[in-house]
């Protein structure tokens, strides 16, 4: 992928987009870009968000609305005009040596709206991180995902 690459990125996770109006966005994805009726949109009780999960090829892609007008993002949207790419997810192989590197280089983390933890810290797939540090108003997520052993231990932060 990269040559001599400063930090062992395996390949992206998921890429969330805030929404305004989830059942339009999800309604748009189903009739024109021909993903699954299937698809359904859930509520994340702890951070007060509507998500549709589904797959294009192999990318994920999250739809992201705020259940509440101070949710983040809608905070996010207000602040650009109009919803978007909201962050890239990237599997890391291991998120203490990647947030090591990233900080070695410049890079602060951010706090996890959902969870208000600012690092490392475990979430339903894998542990995270975000950084403070957007990319043309996209925001950076790190995560590593679980062991088997890890997934069962952590299996209580789902719904996050």
């Amino acid at each position: 992928m990269i040559n001599d690459p400063k930090n062992e990125i395996v390949e992206i996770k998921h890429m969330a987009f805030a929404v305004e109006d989830i059942e339009k966005s999800l309604q748009f994805y189903k009739n024109f870009i021909g993903i699954s009726n299937d698809v359904e949109i859930q509520d994340m009780p702890k951070s007060r968000t509507r998500v549709a999960v589904f797959n294009i090829g192999e990318v994920e892609y999250q739809l992201c609305q705020s259940q509440d007008q101070d949710g983040r993002f809608n905070k996010w949207i207000k602040e650009r005009g109009q919803g978007g790419l909201h962050h890239i997810c990237y599997v890391v192989k291991n998120l203490e040596d990647s947030i090591k590197t990233m900080i070695d280089e410049g890079a602060t983390l951010r706090e996890c709206k959902a969870c208000k933890v600012t690092g490392k810290h475990p979430h339903p797939e894998g542990f995270i991180a975000f950084l403070d540090n957007e990319v043309d108003n996209i925001e950076v997520e790190l995560m590593q995902v679980y062991t088997e052993d890890e997934l069962e231990k952590f299996k209580s932060y789902q719904g996050i």
